[in-house]
């Protein structure tokens, strides 16, 4: 018997959508084939497939442990999302030595179905990054005795979808930055920067539109410019690698020094990227408007407006302008809601109105009995109650004055500074207003502060003078006590290799004997 050879052996999708592309989503159905085509007969143990979904992470780097010793260190980190296995043909042992339970495919094209559910936990979107990425796939293997196994593999794409159509999404994005330059002692005059956009969720394919000003107060020429990066930051082993890349870009006219620049909508389209990616915990893609000024001979103006790239496009009704969508924001939930065939009736006065309430109206509604006059004339008088008086009281206990060489003068000041008592307004005619009465109040108020501060201004005068007077009568009565007593004191207090009549350095002259 000659045996036949395998001609093709591939993995196809039956796609749902118009491009014939694999793209799917979390809770969809993914189902395909795995197509077989033979020259001859073959004998199969088993066809299986495996299908998986992970996101991986990988980079390394370079370290010195010593002055001649490196080593490289891995960072790798891998979060699973998707592992179903199915068997095709066959069974689940793969003895190379049993014959039995062999199924033998005949020449021609064969095809074997399989399908599977993705989870309903959110996954991550499909992408390809420098450091990591996020990959679906079917792998296909066929078994055959006394043979190598026999493998192919298919992607396919996986959107987890972005809504722009939120209230968080339609919000505006705006800011504003300024900067001085400077070089050594000298300034020049600020560069600003004001930019706004009108929502922050977009879709690939869309153009942004940028409301900007720019004015240039500097001696420096510079130029506008708008550009739209994409964030890659990877984790693993607790370290970050974080990757920019730009994605479009736009430029302004060059501002001379004194010029400003208004940009009243300028476009800057979205080529086709990758979704953002904000439910992975070790790939987040995230995107960024970028308005700066390019300053040469110094560092830019940046400012940076967050970008959410979905997948669902804006719906007609959720598109607004500028300024409405900055005054407001509006949910679509209530579209989905169906008016109720028939109108329920509104509730009896009972339910909602008691009887005592019912009472309490009557009650007050007797007192119009002895009123002459239309019922809608019949209004209870009310009354504002008056503001509390407001007092004011700050008082002065002691105040003491220290002499340094022993003897300490102190002059008691008790004395009661202030005393306010502003009394509320009262208006003596009816055409009175409070804000008449408001200011009469404050009037009051500031003239008790002024007399609070004319009082503290003389009381500190008072004590300088004091001061300046017990000084100088007690340095006088210090010398007159020096001259009486010179004499003794130098005849107790003289060595015995000293003169008899040295200079008095306090009083310039010699002591009698």
């Amino acid at each position: 018997m000659v045996l036949g050879k395998v001609k093709s052996f591939v993995v196809s999708y039956d796609c749902l959508n118009d491009s014939n592309v694999p793209v799917f989503s979390s809770g969809d159905s993914v189902s395909g084939r795995v197509v077989i085509e033979v020259t001859g007969e073959i004998r199969v143990k088993s066809l299986k497939i495996h299908a998986k979904g992970f996101a991986k992470v990988r980079w390394t780097e370079s370290r010195n442990a010593g002055s001649n010793t490196a080593y490289t260190q891995n960072y790798t980190e891998e979060v699973e999302y998707l592992n179903h296995r199915d068997i095709l043909i066959g069974h689940e042992r793969d003895d190379d030595n049993s014959e039995e339970g062999l199924t033998t495919i005949h020449s021609g094209r064969h095809e074997y179905a399989f399908s599977f559910e993705l989870p309903q936990t959110p996954l991550a979107t499909s992408f390809e990054g420098k450091h990591g990425s996020v990959r679906y796939w079917v792998k296909a293997e066929l078994h055959r005795p006394w043979l190598l196994p026999m493998k192919t593999k298919k992607e396919f794409t996986v959107f987890e979808h972005i809504d722009i159509n939120t209230p968080l999404l339609l919000s505006p994005q705006a800011g504003t930055k300024e900067k001085t330059l400077c070089c050594w002692f000298c300034t020049s005059g600020p560069i600003s920067l004001s930019a706004k956009i009108e929502r922050k969720g977009y879709t690939p394919g869309e153009s942004i539109q940028i409301f900007a000003e720019i004015e240039n107060c500097s001696s420096r020429m510079v130029v506008p410019k708008a550009a739209i990066y994409q964030t890659q930051t990877f984790f693993a082993k607790g370290k970050m690698k974080e990757i920019k890349q730009l994605v479009a870009n736009i430029r302004g006219e060059s501002l001379s020094s004194g010029k400003t620049e208004t940009w009243n909508g300028k476009m800057l389209k979205i080529p086709p990227v990758s979704p953002s990616i904000l439910d992975c915990s070790i790939i987040r893609v995230e995107y960024s408007l970028m308005v700066y000024v390019d300053i040469p001979g110094a560092m830019n103006l940046y400012l940076n407006l967050p970008l959410v790239i979905g997948t669902i496009p804006l719906h007609p009704f959720g598109s607004r302008t500028s300024s409405v969508s900055s005054q407001c924001s509006m949910t679509m939930s209530w579209l989905g809601m169906a008016l109720p065939e028939r109108p329920e009736a509104p509730p009896a006065y009972a339910e909602v109105v008691t009887e005592e309430q019912r009472q309490g109206c009557l009650d007050v509604s007797s007192g119009r009995e002895n009123f002459e006059g239309p019922l809608l004339a019949y209004i209870q008088e009310f009354r504002f109650r008056p503001p509390p008086p407001y007092s004011e009281e700050a008082t002065f206990s002691h105040v003491y004055m220290h002499w340094t060489h022993g003897s300490c003068f102190s002059v008691p000041l008790s004395i009661r500074l202030i005393h306010i008592q502003i009394k509320p307004h009262r208006p003596r005619s009816r055409d009175s207003t409070p804000a008449h009465h408001v200011e009469k109040c404050m009037e009051r108020v500031q003239s008790g502060w002024a007399l609070g501060a004319f009082t503290f201004v003389y009381l500190q005068m008072t004590a300088i003078v004091c001061f300046a007077v017990t000084t100088e009568r007690k340095q006088t009565s210090m010398e007159k006590s020096v001259r009486k007593g010179a004499g003794s004191h130098w005849q107790i207090t003289r060595p015995r290799d000293c003169p008899r009549n040295p200079p008095d350095p306090w009083m310039g002259h010699t002591p009698p004997d």
